[in-house]
């Protein structure tokens, strides 16, 4: 439904009208300093940004009224101007590998789908003693679609609707730490690998950044999260400008501008020597490497002649190859793989130096891969 003319603004917010219902913008969607200012513009003492983003993030309300150590006055403030959650979970699928893969609804009737993984296991002794923790691993959207139009991605196939905005993609962390009862210190890792380019929506997801890591929130290091790109490469130079400290994954998928250029077009606007100019500009921790993503099709790129090319295109780059077999989509004329095919490719480049490791993508079985995501349910009523 377009939204009518009726609209209210206040610090931060903006609150709107439609023939359905009212949507106002998530507290999500503020960083901590906005939140400071908001307050002392409506004459509250700043610490109560601190208790605020203590409730959203370390206690994962779910309400106003759960506020409990707040002024009845701020309270009633803030309900008038924000909402807190602005989604809502439609279809939780879980995979045979404890994967989850979740489908939120959107206020405006649109859907996207997240990713919670477990990449290890919790280990327990014989006595019942925690030998070692799990590691888990959140997929986060950016957008409800995608512009970039890779053929053999899922998401690709359902166009491109919006960006989402920063709070979006920040409740999509919370929802899942709510989701299995995680306490706020313990440590997951962020993937920008869900639906969406998230350079094309670049001030929302840097937002959204600045939100997760902050210490009086989730306390997110940018170490953990890592955004991948497929190669938006002005964006790459400004984000390696802000040196946020996150981690950049960039989708390469092919070693020669011909086949590049047929799997996603948007080679043919930042070529692949453009593309290794800007990975070599991009700034990294002398600690880590920047990773390249090479997904693995069946007699298109999985040769050892591509390997070999790889092997020169990142000649003094200090970097690391993952290679992702192709996952099946739907209508799909690509095939997934010889497996045996893809560990002789990755054994020929651990052998030359080039570290490289073959990625299982986790959630197969419920098409939560690696370009599986897709938004499946469109005119959402009562989202």
């Amino acid at each position: 439904m377009p939204i009518i003319a009726q609209r209210f603004k206040h610090f931060g917010a903006k609150m709107y009208i439609n023939s359905e219902r009212l949507w106002m913008q998530s507290l999500y969607n503020l960083t901590f300093e906005e939140l400071q200012t908001y307050a002392a513009d409506h004459h509250f003492k700043p610490f109560v940004a601190k208790q605020i983003f203590a409730w959203l993030y370390q206690r994962y309300a779910t309400s106003f009224d759960q506020m409990h150590n707040l002024p009845k006055s701020l309270k009633t403030t803030l309900q008038r101007d924000f909402c807190i959650q602005n989604l809502k979970l439609l279809v939780k699928e879980c995979s045979q590998d404890k994967s989850e893969k979740c489908l939120f609804a959107t206020h405006d009737q649109h859907s996207f789908e997240s990713v919670f993984m477990v990449m290890k296991e919790k280990q327990i002794g014989d006595k019942g003693q925690i030998l070692a923790q799990e590691k888990l691993t959140f997929c986060l959207s950016s957008q409800i679609g995608c512009k970039v139009g890779c053929v053999f991605c899922a998401t690709a196939k359902g166009g491109f609707v919006r960006n989402l905005k920063a709070g979006e993609i920040v409740e999509q962390v919370v929802a899942l730490k709510r989701m299995h009862s995680l306490e706020p210190t313990k440590g997951i890792n962020l993937v920008f690998m869900g639906m969406g380019e998230p350079l094309h929506n670049f001030e929302q997801v840097v937002r959204s950044l600045k939100i997760l890591s902050h210490p009086h929130g989730l306390n997110i290091s940018p170490r953990r999260i890592t955004l991948s790109t497929s190669g938006v490469v002005p964006m790459m130079d400004i984000l390696g400008a802000l040196n946020l400290g996150v981690q950049l994954a960039i989708s390469l998928h092919a070693v020669n501008d011909e086949l590049r250029s047929k799997l996603m077009p948007i080679n043919k606007t930042y070529n692949i020597q453009e593309l290794i100019k800007a990975a070599r500009r991009f700034p990294i921790d002398a600690r880590k490497r920047l990773m390249f993503e090479y997904l693995v099709i069946k007699d298109y790129n999985d040769g050892l002649e591509h390997a070999k090319a790889l092997l020169r295109l990142l000649n003094g780059l200090r970097s690391k190859i993952n290679l992702i077999p192709y996952n099946p989509t739907t209508h799909s004329k690509f095939e997934r793989p010889d497996l045996e095919k893809v560990k002789q490719f990755a054994d020929f480049l651990n052998q030359r130096g080039l570290l490289c490791t073959m990625r299982l993508s986790k959630g197969l079985d419920i098409s939560a891969a690696c370009g599986q995501l897709r938004e499946k349910t469109r005119g959402i009523s009562g989202a």
